[in-house]
């Protein structure tokens, strides 16, 4: 008999299958690959002691990356995405970027969370150069999960009554900060490698973890990543999911403008006075270059 349920952590074919009830089992896709992911409702029968996937239920929302070679998904149906990132070591703005651009392509809310403020030279550096964001209506907050922080509780408040992804590269403290927000995930993140057959290496899943006993809040931990590839985006509309440069398209005199060349650009001439910044420019360079080339294979 076919059952309803969430899918709560994803590990290769193997994905955990979570009742209404809060019983959870193991579920297998029918195919050779698992097209399910962390946060989608699917239908799912069972067989002796596991469950095999049925049907996966229509998504409002999935937030993945893409490379030349591949599609790497995190999830689906979430609310928003937390980007977590560290004083030290030094972050990537083209990273940050990256996502970001997938976030607004996605129409998925993201929040930015700077981590490691107990560190005052390199947290003073790193604050500097994310200042611009609050404007582009991006989420900014600080964080020390060393030390209480008072935007914390701030923080905490955003993820109230959320399904929020917590992105960011290796060793940025995602799974402290999980840990610091819900002390039993450690103990939940054990048993699930354990069911998956995952052994210790957690990083390689994704799983959900539910705040509250009612259910309305959960986070979601996802695999550290190096690079996070956008070429789901077509070159020409890389501009209109950088909210900096989207208000400044319409003043453009060509529909087809690049924003690299042409004369009477609204987006060059915002650069000219200073309301988009040189760095943020460079990047658009960078990634309109490099999907330029992706297109031409």
């Amino acid at each position: 008999m076919k059952q309803l349920g969430l899918v709560v952590s994803g590990h290769g074919r193997h994905v955990m299958v979570e009742s209404p009830d809060g019983s959870r089992r193991i579920c297998r896709s029918k195919g050779k690959k698992s097209g399910a992911l962390v946060g989608d409702r699917v239908w799912w029968t069972p067989t002796e002691d596991e469950g095999t996937i049925e049907r996966i239920e229509d998504r409002r929302n999935e937030f993945y990356r893409q490379d030349e070679l591949r599609t790497k998904s995190f999830a689906a149906n979430i609310d928003q995405l937390l980007i977590l990132l560290a004083a030290e070591p030094e972050f990537s703005e083209t990273q940050l970027t990256r996502a970001l651009i997938s976030a607004q392509a996605a129409q998925i809310k993201a929040l930015i969370v700077l981590n490691k403020s107990d560190l005052k030279v390199p947290f003073e550096q790193a604050w500097e150069r994310l200042k611009v964001y609050p404007a582009m209506g991006y989420g900014l907050f600080a964080l020390s999960l060393k030390d209480d922080h008072p935007s914390y509780d701030v923080l905490f408040e955003s993820l109230k009554g959320q399904m929020t992804l917590i992105l960011g590269p290796s060793g940025v403290g995602k799974s402290t900060f999980i840990n610091t927000a819900i002390p039993s995930a450690q103990i939940a993140t054990q048993e699930i490698s354990q069911a998956l057959n995952s052994g210790k290496h957690t990083t390689t899943a994704t799983n959900l973890y539910w705040v509250d006993e009612e259910h309305q809040t959960a986070l979601i931990d996802s695999p550290g990543f190096q690079s996070f590839g956008i070429h789901q985006i077509a070159a020409n509309e890389l501009s209109h999911f950088m909210p900096d440069f989207k208000t400044h398209v319409q003043s453009c005199r060509f529909y087809n403008c690049t924003h690299l060349h042409e004369p009477n650009c609204g987006v060059q001439e915002a650069l000219a006075q200073g309301l988009i910044q040189a760095s943020r420019y460079k990047i658009y360079q960078q990634l309109f270059e490099e999907l330029s080339q992706a297109r031409t294979f």
